[in-house]
């Protein structure tokens, strides 16, 4: 990850129960990937909370990124998923 968006992503356990935030917020990364997914464009997401930028917005999909480029996926024999 960008090391100037790395710095925008933290993990505190006493806040939002240890989930990823945005520095200096209790907005987790979770909840801007959901607004995203839901279709709201970042502009919105801006006007709704004003007090991020979109280098927040962009931090948090390069953190989601980075998660699942590190995910292991164990197939199971037998099945198989469409």
């Amino acid at each position: 990850m960008d090391t100037k968006l790395k710095k925008r992503i933290v993990i505190n356990p006493k806040v939002m129960v240890g989930k990823p935030i945005i520095k200096g917020t209790r907005i987790t990364v979770e909840l801007i990937l959901g607004l995203l997914a839901q279709g709201q464009t970042i502009k919105q997401i801006l006007e709704n909370y004003p007090h991020l930028n979109k280098q927040d917005i962009y931090a948090a999909i390069e953190y989601a990124r980075e998660i699942l480029e590190e995910e292991t996926v164990y197939p199971l024999a037998g099945k198989v998923y469409a």
